[in-house]
């Protein structure tokens, strides 16, 4: 049962079981979004003296709290007790191009200890990547008026046409990323 378990569930468990989720929520009257819960918590941190768009009642969003506190936890055991010791699969042709920018081991794990250490997070490169990429995230997030997974998950399985615009723009921001931005940064 364990090795099931720790291996990844295939897309037949993994998408129904996501559908359930979507069909419960939609049932509640509830939407899915991650990147809501960063205005609940400003507005329980009493942001809403400060700006009218943190100024709500929060107490009807306490769920979607402890679903964000669930994913941590569950995020958590998933790694620590499930995940098996072994390398990302990714083909030669990526594992040479992320070696041409400087990341020396890549497959090893699902985050490069050579982007993602504490010798780096205080470096030029780490504090581009780190208040930069969080600044994007968190105007990108409110400009498209949500995140990936409440877009992506709730909105295109409510076919929502601003959630297909949304989300074929996370795209594109991502291949930009990949292809323009980050070997640029990389080497620094």
């Amino acid at each position: 049962m364990i090795e099931f378990i720790s291996q990844p569930w295939p897309w037949y468990v993994g998408g129904p079981l996501i559908a359930l989720v979507m069909f419960l929520l939609w049932y509640f009257g509830k939407s899915f979004g991650i990147s809501s819960n960063l205005r609940t918590i400003c507005s329980i941190g009493g942001a809403g003296k400060l700006s009218d768009f943190f100024d709500f009642d929060w107490h009807g969003q306490i769920w979607n709290l402890t679903f964000l506190v669930g994913a941590v936890i569950g995020g958590f055991i998933a790694h620590t007790f499930l995940t098996v010791d072994q390398g990302v699969q990714i083909s030669e042709g990526v594992v040479n191009e992320l070696r041409s920018l400087g990341i020396e081991e890549p497959g090893k794990a699902y985050i490069p200890g050579d982007l993602f250490s504490w010798e780096n997070l205080f470096s030029v490169q780490g504090m581009l990547m780190l208040v930069g990429g969080g600044f994007l995230v968190g105007f990108g997030s409110r400009y498209a008026g949500g995140c990936t997974s409440g877009h992506a998950i709730t909105g295109l399985s409510e076919l929502q046409m601003p959630s297909l615009i949304a989300v074929v723009g996370f795209f594109i921001g991502g291949l930009i990323m990949t292809h323009l931005i980050l070997p640029w940064i990389l080497p620094l």
